[in-house]
C-alpha cells in the first residue's frame, strides 16, 4: 500500500512546486501581430504588457533623510547626503545595491553605505531615495522611500507642489535588452496614493501603449529589434495631466 502511495504523493508535491513556482499575468494586454507584407511570412511573438502579483519582503522597512535638509542650500562641489536605515538588512550582505537615490528623475545611483557625497553644479535637485528588494526591485510600501528639495548655488526653489509625481527605478537610460528577454520597468509613486487620488500611469513605448491602476512593475514581452523611446505620465482617471515637473519621464532603451 507505501509503495503505491508514494508515487501519488510525488506527483502531487511536483504539481504544488509547479502551481507555486509559476507567476501569474495579471492585467495582460496582447498587440496583435501586423501582417507580413513579404512575399515570405514570418511569425513573430505577440507583444504583451502585463504584471506579477510581488511580494514586499520588508514592508517594515524605513529609510529617514537626515542631509541635506528641506530647500537647504549648498555651494558648488561636493554635497553631503545621509540616511537612516531601520528594519532592513542594509548590513548584512544582501547582493547589489541596498539604497538608490534619484536625482531630478535622471537614473538611479546605487549606494552600500547611508553616508556619501555627490558632486554637483549649481541648481535646484529633488532626491528621492529608496530601498530595493533582492531583485533590485524599489520597496514601495510607505517610510521605504523618501524625498527632498535642495539648492546648490545661486538658484530658487522648486514652485510649491503638493502634487504627486514619479519615479523610475528600472530601467535606466540607454539600457540594452536581448530579443526575447522580458523588460521591467519599475516606478514609485512619491507625494500620493494611486486609489485615493484617483491616480493611473500611462506608459508607452514608441507606438506600443498601456495603463495601469497600480503601483507594481510592468512587464513587457516580446519586444522587436530597435530603440524605443519609454514614456511614463502620471494623469489622474479623468484624464486631466498634472502640473507637477516630475509627473512624466522618458527614457530610451533597446532591444538587440
Amino acid at each position: 500500500m507505501r509503495k503505491q502511495l508514494l508515487p501519488i504523493i510525488l506527483i502531487a508535491v511536483s504539481f504544488l512546486f509547479a502551481c507555486e513556482s509559476s507567476r501569474e499575468k495579471k492585467e495582460e494586454m496582447v498587440i496583435l501581430n501586423e501582417p507580413e507584407t513579404d512575399s515570405i511570412a514570418v511569425e513573430r511573438p505577440e507583444i504583451s504588457f502585463y504584471f506579477y502579483e510581488e511580494k514586499n519582503d520588508y514592508p517594515d522597512a524605513v529609510i529617514e533623510m537626515y542631509s541635506p535638509l528641506g530647500n537647504q542650500k549648498f555651494r558648488p562641489g561636493k554635497i553631503p547626503f545621509e540616511f537612516n536605515i531601520k528594519n532592513y538588512p542594509f548590513e548584512s550582505g544582501m547582493a547589489g545595491f541596498q539604497l538608490k537615490m534619484i536625482l531630478n528623475s535622471g537614473d538611479p545611483v546605487g549606494y552600500n553605505s547611508p553616508i556619501f557625497q555627490r558632486e554637483l553644479n549649481e541648481g535646484t535637485y529633488r532626491a528621492v531615495g529608496y530601498l530595493v528588494d533582492e531583485e533590485g526591485l524599489a520597496l514601495k510600501e510607505f517610510g521605504n522611500f523618501v524625498d527632498r528639495d535642495f539648492m546648490v548655488g545661486e538658484t530658487r526653489p522648486f514652485p510649491y507642489q503638493a502634487e504627486p509625481y514619479l519615479a523610475l527605478n528600472i530601467p535606466s537610460n540607454n539600457t540594452k535588452f536581448k530579443e526575447g528577454e522580458e523588460v521591467t520597468i519599475d516606478f514609485l509613486l512619491v507625494g500620493g496614493d494611486i486609489n485615493l487620488d484617483r491616480l493611473k500611469v500611462q506608459i508607452s513605448l514608441n507606438e506600443f501603449q498601456y495603463e495601469i491602476q497600480e503601483v507594481t512593475p510592468v512587464r513587457v514581452a516580446n519586444l522587436p529589434k530597435g530603440e524605443y523611446q519609454l514614456t511614463l505620465n502620471l494623469v489622474r482617471r479623468d484624464g486631466k495631466e498634472l502640473d507637477g515637473p516630475f509627473s512624466s519621464i522618458r527614457k530610451t532603451l533597446f532591444i538587440e
